[in-house]
């Protein structure tokens, strides 16, 4: 998923493994409602949702053998409700806002999407005097965006592995996806934390060299989540249907998202997402997890 741009200081508020080729013929028969409200959580308006996932739509509909309808969203508090609500039977989330929306609603995870090289890594400059992550400690550090997970809650959790506290061992200046790279290349700050996607495409656009303090572990994958308003039967056809399915949908979601490209459907399992909830709570943000 894009960067999620998180509203932290508002409440929400609710009113209560490999691709297989065989086609969906061969998938489980139960059938499913006969229309599916298809929300993506970062994704505002439906042009855009249009635009961007439009083949992926088209592949659902195919996948599930359902009629599957766009339900544009405002952001991921509108898609959370939505989702309670019954609305929106199914949403394509980050870890970031799976977590959050399933603190305050029953969401039920369907299958994840892995993305290649999903981590998150930290770098300082070559003339720096710190040599690993320990030596952050009373530094400053450049991230991009409150709630992403690649270029927020990876870095500070590698800060947290070692032994530092994001809150009172280190400034952490959040300064988008480009800001937070100038701030390293011109010296502003003594470290940056980030996605090794955008890690890799800094270096391609510079003759200077960043060392790597450290590289995290893949992160949580992003995931199609389903409404509780629907019977837990058809929920599971759905996820035997979307994974039976997975090449022609992974093949559609990454026409106009390379990040996709080579991805993979599997089970998803919440545990999967704890790091995410870690994070939250170390950073004083536990009531978007509780």
């Amino acid at each position: 998923m894009k960067r999620r741009h998180f509203l932290w200081y508002s409440a929400l508020v609710f009113t209560g493994c490999t691709a297989a080729t065989t086609t969906s013929k061969q998938s489980p028969s139960q059938p499913l409602p006969t229309k599916l409200r298809f929300a993506v959580t970062d994704v505002k308006g439906l042009e855009k949702l249009q635009a961007e996932y439009e083949s992926l739509r088209v592949a659902l509909a195919m996948a599930l053998e359902t009629e599957v309808e766009f339900f544009p969203v405002e952001n991921y508090t509108t898609a959370a409700i939505g989702l309670k609500q019954g609305t929106v039977e199914l949403a394509l989330a980050g870890p970031s806002e799976y977590v959050v929306i399933t603190s305050r609603t029953n969401a039920v995870p369907v299958v994840g999407i892995t993305r290649p090289n999903y981590r998150s890594i930290i770098a300082t400059s070559a003339s720096s005097l710190i040599k690993t992550v320990v030596d952050l400690k009373g530094k400053t550090i450049a991230m991009s965006d409150i709630g992403s997970t690649s270029g927020h809650l990876g870095p500070t959790k590698l800060l947290i592995d070692a032994g530092i506290d994001p809150q009172t061992d280190i400034q952490v200046q959040m300064l988008g996806d480009e800001g937070s790279v100038e701030a390293l290349k011109q010296g502003k700050v003594d470290a940056w934390g980030g996605s090794a996607v955008d890690y890799k495409d800094f270096l391609e656009s510079t003759t200077n060299t960043f060392p790597v303090l450290i590289e995290g572990s893949p992160l949580p994958n992003d995931i199609f989540i389903a409404s509780s308003s629907l019977d837990a039967a058809v929920i599971h056809v759905m996820r035997e249907r979307m994974l039976v399915n997975q090449q022609q949908l992974v093949e559609a979601i990454a026409q106009h998202h390379t990040k996709y490209k080579g991805s993979q459907l599997t089970l998803a399992k919440d545990e999967d997402y704890d790091l995410v909830r870690d994070v939250y709570l170390a950073v004083g943000q536990g009531d978007f997890v509780q």
